[in-house]
């Protein structure tokens, strides 16, 4: 479907769908499938006129498929033997087909490690190939009630041993209706969108400054274009010290509207129980089309097809992870990243009630006082003509 007839369709869709009226949401590990050998989630959000499907998987780089459909009864179907097979395009669709309105897709490709140390600048250590790592079955840590699940996994090969004590994760969380994040960075997210927080646990830096950078690349059918938004804000309740917000959206080439998105704030943290003094310098450094042919993920090539390496545009950007020279990851050897994943404009903060009412009692007490003030003056201006007694 063309990029700008599925714009109007996803956005009257999406307001069907309604913030107060939420989803209904399901979770199927490995549809059709009873091996846990491999990994593949499908999230479900339905509305009353149509559904979001979320298509999670570590068959090659960890990814997730993101498919709108005008039927809220539409259906993930898997050719499994296709999609494991050397040729895996068209082993995954929508059924009915007409009823997709707008795909996309998100990759997670190289997790690279660099030192900052002096005097020799920038030292850049082997990269870790995300594609090339080992899973662990996502089936042990889904959670059907919170609506959660976690990729775990560490390199198949580590001679390094950076990651025997260690791992590197995809937390999923899967959203009914509008609602915060309890943690930090406490991210706003509606019915429309679900939350990535990428996990790098106990793994030794191999050098005393390690920084990370995540590569991210996504996939835009033919019509359609990522753009690197940011937006900075004077208010920071709910995440301390961060005035930044960024969003990598998803815009039809002549238009400026939003057919999907990632959204995130300009911080990441040190802890699992993440506080202020936790934050770790969160960076995007510049989104460019891909000169390069994108890693092996099944999915996205059981998907597109013959797409993917001819009409489809493929963008990469790096999100980088660090300052004061690593400090806080060498010492607490955590690092998370929450990214909001949706359709549609991404949500906006706005001022709460209690900011307002501080802000409005803040600026009207000296006014008030100052009024005050101006009538005691002419009260006792006035007070002190009245008393005054003429001489005949």
């Amino acid at each position: 479907m063309a990029a700008g007839a599925g714009l109007a369709l996803l956005a009257a869709l999406l307001a069907a769908a309604g913030a107060e009226r939420g989803r209904k949401v399901s979770m199927q590990y490995n549809p059709g499938w009873n091996s846990s050998s491999v990994n593949l989630l499908h999230v479900q959000a339905a509305g009353p006129e149509d559904s979001l499907h979320y298509v999670w998987s570590s068959i090659g780089a960890p990814a997730v498929l993101l498919v709108a459909t005008q039927s809220p009864s539409s259906a993930l179907r898997v050719n499994w033997t296709q999609l494991l097979s050397a040729s895996p395009a068209g082993a995954i669709w929508i059924d009915p087909p007409d009823s997709v309105v707008y795909s996309t897709a998100v990759v997670f490709t190289k997790l690279f490690e660099f030192s900052e140390a002096k005097p020799l600048g920038e030292l850049f250590y082997p990269t870790y190939d995300l594609s090339e790592f080992s899973w662990d079955s996502l089936n042990h840590t889904l959670n059907h009630t919170a609506l959660t699940a976690e990729l775990r996994g560490v390199p198949a090969t580590d001679p390094g041993s950076s990651f025997s004590n260690g791992s590197l994760a995809f937390r999923v969380t899967a959203y009914e209706a509008s609602g915060r994040d309890g943690h930090l960075p406490s991210l706003l997210h509606t019915a429309n969108s679900s939350q990535l927080e990428f996990i790098l646990a106990g793994v030794a830096p191999r050098g005393n400054s390690s920084r990370f950078v995540l590569e991210v690349a996504t996939v835009e059918e033919a019509g359609a274009v990522r753009r690197l938004r940011s937006e900075r804000s004077i208010d920071d309740e709910y995440t301390p010290t961060i005035f930044e917000v960024l969003s990598l959206v998803a815009e039809p080439q002549n238009s400026s509207s939003t057919l999907g998105f990632l959204q995130w704030k300009a911080t990441a943290y040190g802890s699992r129980s993440p506080r202020r003094e936790d934050g770790i310098q969160c960076r995007a450094q510049g989104l460019q089309a891909a000169n390069w042919s994108l890693p092996v993920s099944s999915i996205i090539q059981a998907y597109f097809g013959d797409s993917l390496g001819s009409t489809c545009t493929i963008s990469a950007l790096n999100v980088s992870f660090g300052g004061e020279e690593g400090e806080v990851y060498r010492e607490k050897r955590y690092l998370s990243w929450s990214v909001l994943l949706g359709f549609g404009e991404p949500p906006r903060d706005t001022f709460s009630p209690l900011v307002i009412s501080i802000t409005a009692v803040a600026l009207g007490t000296p006014l008030a006082m100052l009024l005050l003030g101006s009538c005691l003056v002419l009260l006792a201006q006035r007070r002190r003509y009245s008393e005054y007694e003429p001489i005949n």
